[in-house]
């Protein structure tokens, strides 16, 4: 499977793998520098993947508890944001395997909506109020749509449509091929395209 690596003119790309440098001889003001960094984006991952139903900040957390507890293994093989969401991607599962295990409480997404993290960010204020209703109901209905896929589907969706990640990053992440990821891509804008129908007539 093919991996994609830091080039030399992708600073953002060198900027990480120097502090990552630096985090694996034990530097903790480089590690508090790539939280900085990067926390937005992981607990935006954790909020696409999981909605309201866990602590966002808590998993962002965890997440770089385990960054700084795995540095060492750290390879410049893949870029240091790819590495960064495969360790997201399986805390998040483990959790959610963990919670349906022992929780008493449901794991699907919750049907409060207010809380539910937004897919696009629009003003109402600065529409007709019959038009900031109809924005409102489509986001809904995204928001559902995107929470019926599959997990594998959602992650593809949000790392291609949300993150700008490359097929062959994605691949990295859910580990699996570039043609899996496009498969997986095109049968989850099928079935949002189904589940949005009445949106798009």
């Amino acid at each position: 499977m093919p991996s994609a690596s830091p080039t030399e003119d992708d600073p953002t790309a060198q900027r990480d793998l120097a502090l990552m440098r630096s985090v694996q001889s034990g530097d903790l003001d480089a590690f508090r520098e790539l939280v900085e960094l990067h926390q937005n984006r992981v607990a935006g991952v954790i909020g696409r993947l999981v909605g309201s139903q866990f602590d966002h900040t808590e998993l962002a957390h965890e997440v770089f508890v385990r960054v700084w507890k795995s540095a060492d293994r750290y390879q410049p093989s893949a870029r240091f944001t790819t590495w960064l969401l495969t360790i997201t991607r399986n805390l998040v599962l483990n959790e959610i395997r963990y919670r349906s295990r022992h929780a008493t409480v449901s794991i699907e997404p919750l049907e409060d909506e207010e809380s539910a993290p937004r897919w696009e960010i629009r003003d109402p204020a600065a529409q007709r109020p019959d038009r900031a209703m109809e924005e409102a109901e489509l986001q809904l209905a995204i928001e559902r749509a995107l929470a019926a896929l599959p997990e594998a589907q959602r992650t593809a969706m949000h790392l291609r449509r949300y993150e700008g990640m490359a097929y062959e990053d994605i691949a990295l992440v859910l580990e699996t091929s570039v043609s899996s990821v496009k498969s997986l891509l095109f049968r989850a804008r099928a079935q949002l395209k189904e589940a949005l129908q009445e949106f798009l007539e």
